[in-house]
């Protein structure tokens, strides 16, 4: 199910059609990070260099040379090395490079001091995402001085430095048939995942064995990473927006927050449920819930073409403030409180992100200075929330330490969007009949 060498080609050649004459674009791999001594963290590519290869091994550099007489995509990586595969696995090396991943010309990556400023010589634009690995900088602007350092003897340096990013991020915001696909695969998994920590959650679990249900769940089905640091807040601590400790005992009367999802094949699912400890909603912890859930539908329902990114943010904030004035946290004209934000001691964050490869994923939100327009292929999560935080005493003592949030990951369609994570019971009758 993983994305075609066609697919890859085609990302490369788009990029290629964007770049103007006589231009390079170069591109490096992720490194391995040392974890403690002599171990590693898992490897894990970067996105960028990812999406334009299916390449996943370190210690590489893409260049893309747009009418190259010897072939426009060249590729620098480790060569063969029978004794060290034996420890550390299998490497493509330059020959597989080109045989299994498109590359056009492949060299190993000891020699590129020695080849790439041949590349860049005589080419007037450079495309590179200067700032981003700060160690690749010094070697670019090395290669480009050894250039000008010849310009006596006839050489011709590069005159312009333009952002990669710029357009290479705007290519990934759009999904494609094959991206959603899987896509909706990391949202199915987590899903189920999530529906597991509802099954088997009760009083006196740590918050920590939610998260090994979830992890182990989405593991058993090739979710075998985190898209992000889980988030397993009970009580009190759902109302921290990134808590990660997920170290406390789950109380009987506390609702649980779990914001998790897995990666898979490059790309991140994002779900957020909210459901009782005991498995029965209280009447206040109920009455918030359906404000949230409120707001998130209303949400969805702008998601759509046409639509900017900020329509289903203020769809949610409006039902949000109409929910809390009416239960009394809010005082005040609805639409008083939306303009001077009141509302925000409540709910502080966006309505959601952009979801792609990064749970977080590139793409600008706005263009020009005005909010983008959503357009057909853009995936986002929709995830409002209500948190009263546990000291606020400006309300009632019965609401205090409630929070909820409720997160589903939404591609926008031809004719409006579809939710890809609907395998997860959100309705508060649906939570308390799964868990009975």
């Amino acid at each position: 199910m993983s994305i075609s060498k066609s697919e890859f080609a085609r990302r490369r050649k788009t990029l290629m059609a964007m770049m103007e004459s006589d231009s390079i674009a170069i591109l490096p791999s992720a490194k391995e990070k040392v974890r403690s001594r002599d171990t590693h963290y898992t490897f894990r590519q970067d996105n960028d260099f990812f999406y334009l290869t299916g390449f996943n091994e370190p210690d590489a550099v893409l260049v893309l040379v747009p009418g190259r007489e010897h072939g426009e995509v060249v590729m620098f990586c480790r060569e063969r090395d029978p004794e060290k595969e034996i420890w550390d696995g299998y490497r493509a090396g330059p020959e597989g490079a080109c045989k299994e991943y498109g590359a056009d010309d492949a060299f190993p990556i000891d020699d590129i001091d020695e080849i790439l400023p041949g590349l860049i010589e005589g080419r007037e634009r450079v495309y590179y995402a200067m700032g981003k690995d700060a160690g690749f900088d010094t070697h670019v602007m090395a290669w480009v001085n050894s250039i000008r350092a010849k310009v006596r003897s006839g050489a011709t340096p590069p005159g312009e430095f333009l952002d990669l990013d710029h357009f290479l991020h705007d290519m990934r915001l759009y999904k494609s048939a094959a991206e959603i696909r899987l896509m909706a695969s990391a949202a199915e998994i987590s899903a189920d995942a999530h529906v597991r920590a509802m099954q088997v959650c009760k009083a006196g679990k740590y918050e920590y064995e939610l998260e090994a249900e979830i992890q182990y769940a989405c593991a058993l089905r090739g979710g075998r990473q985190p898209a992000y640091n889980s988030i397993v807040g009970g009580g009190k601590n759902a109302c921290v927006l990134h808590y990660i400790e997920n170290s406390e005992k789950l109380k009987s009367g506390d609702l649980v927050l779990i914001d998790a999802g897995c990666e898979y094949e490059y790309y991140a699912s994002d779900i957020t449920r909210t459901f009782p400890v005991s498995g029965k909603f209280s009447k206040e912890q109920k009455a918030i819930y359906n404000i949230v859930l409120a707001a998130q539908e209303a949400a969805i329902a702008e998601v759509r073409p046409g639509n900017h990114w900020n329509a289903p943010h203020d769809a949610s904030v409006r039902v949000i403030v109409e929910g809390l004035v009416e239960l009394g946290l809010l005082k005040g004209k609805v639409d008083k409180l939306i303009e001077t934000e009141k509302y925000k001691a409540f709910y502080m964050h966006r309505i959601g992100h952009w979801l792609g490869m990064d749970v977080h994923d590139v793409g600008d939100y706005k263009v020009g200075g005005e909010w983008r327009v959503l357009e057909p292929g853009m995936v986002m999560t929709v995830e409002p929330g209500i948190y009263v935080a546990p000291d606020n005493k400006k309300v009632d003592a019965r609401w205090r330490g409630i929070g909820v949030r409720i997160e589903d990951d939404v591609v926008i369609t031809k004719d409006g969007c579809q939710v890809l994570t609907i395998g997860v019971p959100k309705t508060v009758a649906e939570i308390e009949k799964l868990m009975a």
